[in-house]
């Protein structure tokens, strides 16, 4: 049976999933290198007796914003910002490789380099392990390298890069933890090309006026909906 009902049921259950989007996104707004997830729906005509007039909508692959958000200085040793496009790879405890723009690294009880969620920072070479008693710097083209406190006068050691890397947008797939992988679950090449400045962090690309502009859109949008069933 081809009714109105069905037809505005659709789109009242698809506006409340942008609205569920929307609000995770505008929870993220302060999260470092946060990329905001985009709804994307289609139309399909519902087959009936009748003349083809009316279409469900249905979901479509769900996408993400991969706009820069803003550069903000932090002065912290181990935060990092990528300049431009770009990623921060990281390594799962499963031993896949993932990709991040959160800069903001930390030392685990060992020294090993990893992310705020505690996911290791993968290296050109492997781990990065910081000794203790160290000042930390990080080059332009992601270089780890420390200078000694406990020594004077101290030459800088080299202890690694960070893998940066720069696939193409349209494989990335988000995950349920955040990050970013490719779609055929491969790990990328390293692109000396990416850029990253220290002493930085990344905002999320989140726009508050126009998340809250949307949740008001997407409310009246569901009230329309209301009313035609």
């Amino acid at each position: 049976m081809d009714r109105l009902i069905y037809t505005a049921g659709s789109g009242a259950k698809h506006i409340l999933e942008q609205q569920a989007t929307t609000s995770n996104n505008m929870a993220n707004l302060n999260t470092t290198g946060f990329r905001a997830q985009l709804d994307t729906f289609r139309a399909v005509p519902v087959q009936s007796e009748g003349l083809p007039t009316r279409t469900f909508v249905v979901n479509n692959t769900v996408g993400a914003d991969f706009s820069a958000g803003p550069l903000q200085l932090t002065g912290r040793d181990l935060d990092v910002a990528i300049k431009g496009p770009g990623w921060i790879a990281v390594q799962n405890a499963d031993g896949s490789e993932a990709y991040t723009r959160n800069g903001a690294l930390q030392m685990s009880p060992n020294g090993v380099l990893t992310t705020t969620s505690g996911a290791t920072i993968a290296g050109e070479g492997g781990p990065i392990t910081i000794p203790p008693d160290v000042t930390v710097t990080v080059g332009g083209d992601g270089t780890i390298s420390t200078v000694s406190t406990a020594e004077r006068p101290a030459a800088p050691v080299i202890l690694g890069r960070i893998k940066l890397v720069n696939p193409s947008e349209k494989d990335l797939v988000r995950g349920d933890d955040g990050l970013f992988r490719l779609k055929d679950g491969a790990s990328a090449q390293p692109d000396p090309a990416v850029r990253v400045a220290g002493g930085a962090l990344e905002g999320s690309n989140v726009n508050a006026v126009d998340a809250m502009v949307s949740m008001i859109g997407l409310a009246r949008s569901f009230e329309t909906q209301m009313s035609l069933m």
